[in-house]
């Protein structure tokens, strides 16, 4: 049984969850997937299976597309609301223009510390190991790309917008990166994965859905 499963993630479960339960659906064991989504985050996860997993590398490759929302006041350990709140700050003073201004500072080729809830490894340790125990290290800062950014809809404190990376880009952090540059902080509320690579939001599938039929073949 080899090939992929496009797969609707919905909020929060991880990703080894849906996983675990692909598994058991098609009683199979050799399925993976191709680029972890948060607990908060839903959308595109797509599934390897049989002899595609050795794929896995190329899959994680592709771009990316989400739709997500910030808001702004807020810190949190893990740059989203599941996260403890280190600090709430004022964001009256922030106007729609320099929202589009701070977002604008984000496009292109740009330079990301990795939160310290990732997979990202220190020391042969994935920094979300570190994190649980409390511990924050020095993260070096990694290239990414952001194709295509721009803010769909403001409601403060709240904030959307729609987001077009590179491999690698955390949203997350961007968000809290948004909202230093902005002076009052943010964290995100909402993430919706809706493309990887060739793979969108239109042809994914429920948990519930998940049958062999639904396979796909990959030729590369």
């Amino acid at each position: 049984m080899d090939g992929i499963l496009v797969i609707n993630k919905p909020s929060g479960i991880t990703s080894h969850d849906v996983v675990v339960k692909a598994r058991k659906k098609l009683n199979y064991k050799k399925v993976g997937h191709a680029g972890t989504l948060d607990p908060l985050a839903t959308g595109v996860l797509v599934l390897l299976l049989g002899k595609t997993t050795k794929l896995s590398t190329t899959f994680i490759g592709y771009d990316k597309a989400y739709r997500a929302t910030l808001i702004l006041g807020i810190i949190t350990d893990t740059a989203d609301t599941q996260g403890a709140i280190l600090k709430t700050l004022s964001y009256e003073q922030i106007t729609t223009e320099k929202i589009y201004q701070a977002f604008r500072k984000f496009e292109g080729e740009i330079q990301q510390v990795p939160p310290m809830v990732s997979a990202v490894k220190y020391q042969g340790r994935k920094l979300y190991q570190l994190a649980r125990k409390g511990l924050v290290v020095d993260r070096l800062p990694r290239d990414i790309i952001i194709h295509k950014l721009f803010v769909e809809e403001i409601a403060l404190p709240k904030i959307k917008f729609y987001l077009e990376c590179s491999k690698g880009t955390y949203v997350r952090q961007l968000a809290a990166d948004i909202g230093e540059t902005l002076g009052c902080g943010a964290c995100i509320c909402q993430i919706e994965r809706t493309q990887v690579g060739p793979f969108t939001l239109e042809e994914a599938i429920d948990l519930e859905d998940i049958h062999e039929s639904y396979i796909r073949h990959w030729q590369g």
